[in-house]
């Protein structure tokens, strides 16, 4: 196991983390929006994690051993299709349809707000990991020098 395994992990967790709350902005910048480029409206997003995968064999036999982990990446951003949009009853709208209905983005502000949370949680989780890890590597060397 290399010295800064801990390090990468936690730097891999911080990333991730952070591509996460950048969708999770990029969704409620957008509860608004009616229209995009098709014309549809837009299409809350998601984030699906998984494990880094193992590059050299000492990395997978590492792994085998179930001494370390090596971290987790982002997998895949997708978009949320089967959940329906708002429909909201506003004839003066541009997009509203022949019924005077408007199909707003199927973004909810409070889930959105709490899967924020969460994601700023486990980013400082990550970045207290990482602090712990420098202290402990601190005072290793700290102990080498007396």
């Amino acid at each position: 196991m290399s010295v800064f395994s801990a390090f990468d992990i936690c730097a891999t967790g911080m990333t991730a983390q952070r591509t996460r709350l950048d969708i999770i902005s990029q969704n409620i910048a957008n509860v608004n929006t009616t229209r995009d480029g098709d014309g549809n409206p837009y299409m809350r997003k998601s984030v699906i994690f998984e494990e880094k995968s193992y590059v050299s064999f000492d990395d997978a036999l590492i792994n085998a051993t179930g001494r370390v982990g090596k971290g987790v990446k982002v997998a895949k951003i997708f978009e949320d299709n089967e959940t329906e949009g708002r429909l909201v009853y506003d004839p003066s709208h541009p997009d509203a349809d022949e019924k005077g209905y408007v199909l707003y983005p199927n973004v909810n502000t409070i889930t959105e707000m709490t899967d924020m949370i969460d994601a700023s949680r486990s980013y400082e989780a990550n970045v207290t990991a990482f602090n712990a890890a420098k202290g402990m590597h601190m005072k290793a060397l700290d102990i080498g020098k007396g």
